[in-house]
């Protein structure tokens, strides 16, 4: 029996009364992108919960012929087979895939790997924060307990660890962990909203979702669940990634501390970043300059130091105190009702 986690509780307790014609009811739809996972594809779909209302697969261009071998042998009838003329990546495939879930109805939309490395016992937990409305998107999350761990080889853990601090920065999720968890659960209007943006196709996808869903201003919520290994190959090469995992990042928060605090905001932490990013450069520059035109063995004057150091330490604390207005200043308030009533109104 699995572990009941705080949040798992917190979430039964009003959702206890739910039942399958309750889950019926939001339609719930799962989109499965499809590269090299014929062979366990049948499985994924066998284990979808009956109230799930339809299952989008996406053929992305897989060499194995997907496609044509769902279409013969899926005897589900709630399948839909999209086919991508050419491979776009994970990205590409779930988006696809969104855009098609949405056209045919689906209010919830979860996105699932072919590879039956998901549960999908945890559909529900997954979807419950966007029944409820406290949620826009709802992600997995393998790090809310030791025992999720067990099965994680030790390299995932210390680099999902670093790329889970890396996105929080970029992204301005402070609240998330676990980014590159691909079992996720989006509202469909907030679907797509975002997918009309220009999200990374390939396996930065994951994380560069959560980043345009930072500038709508999308309610996030991590879910407990725990990580599932088998016989699979990833077609991730830690190596290969890296470097370009870094420059989006990088690239990804300049974007949004300029959009956030420049452009479409003007608040305190905008004067105590400019403040304190001033005072910094002022003291190292007065630091360094001095340093290279001094004489040789000549000692700094209290008053040099001070010029230095007291400038440095007043805008590394504005800095810090620009970053702690960031970390609180998560989304919390769910945009999807927003949306969902202006597709009512145009619609009319």
């Amino acid at each position: 029996m699995q572990p009941i986690e705080p949040f798992q509780l917190s979430v039964a307790g009003r959702y206890a009364a739910s039942s399958d014609s309750t889950l019926l009811d939001a339609r719930v739809w799962l989109v499965v992108p499809c590269y090299k996972v014929r062979d366990r594809i049948l499985s994924v779909i066998a284990k979808a919960p009956s109230w799930i209302e339809g299952i989008v697969c996406v053929d992305d261009a897989c060499p194995e012929g997907t496609a044509d071998f769902l279409e013969a042998e899926a005897p589900d009838p709630r399948v839909v087979v999209v086919r991508l003329a050419e491979n776009q990546g994970v990205g590409g495939a779930v988006i696809a895939g969104y855009a098609e879930a949405e056209r045919r109805g689906g209010r919830i939309l979860v996105k699932v790997d072919g590879d039956d490395q998901m549960d999908l016992t945890y559909v529900s937990q997954l979807v419950a924060p966007i029944i409820l409305g406290e949620a826009d998107y709802a992600k997995g999350n393998r790090f809310t307990s030791i025992s999720h761990l067990t099965a994680m080889p030790r390299v995932r853990i210390f680099g999902n660890a670093a790329l889970s601090f890396a996105a929080k920065v970029s992204t301005g999720y402070w609240n998330v962990f676990d980014p590159t968890n691909g079992f996720t659960a989006i509202e469909a209007s907030v679907a797509k909203r975002v997918i009309e943006k220009r999200i990374s196709r390939r396996f930065f996808f994951e994380t560069d979702l959560l980043y345009h869903l930072g500038t709508l201003r999308a309610v996030v919520r991590d879910v407990p669940i725990p990580a599932r290994y088998g016989d699979e190959v990833s077609n991730l090469r830690i190596g290969a990634i890296v470097g370009p995992f870094a420059l989006k990042h990088l690239k990804n928060f300049f974007l949004r501390i300029l959009g956030q605090y420049f452009v479409r905001d003007f608040n305190v932490a905008t004067l105590e970043m400019l403040i304190g990013a001033a005072f910094l450069s002022f003291g190292a520059g007065y630091g360094l300059r001095w340093l290279a035109v001094r004489d040789v063995g000549q000692a700094a004057s209290a008053g040099v130091v001070m010029t230095a150091a007291l400038p440095v330490i007043i805008g590394v604390q504005l800095l810090l105190q620009s970053m702690n207005f960031d970390v609180i200043n998560v989304p919390t308030r769910p945009i999807h009702p927003y949306l969902r009533t202006l597709e009512r109104i145009a619609s009319e």
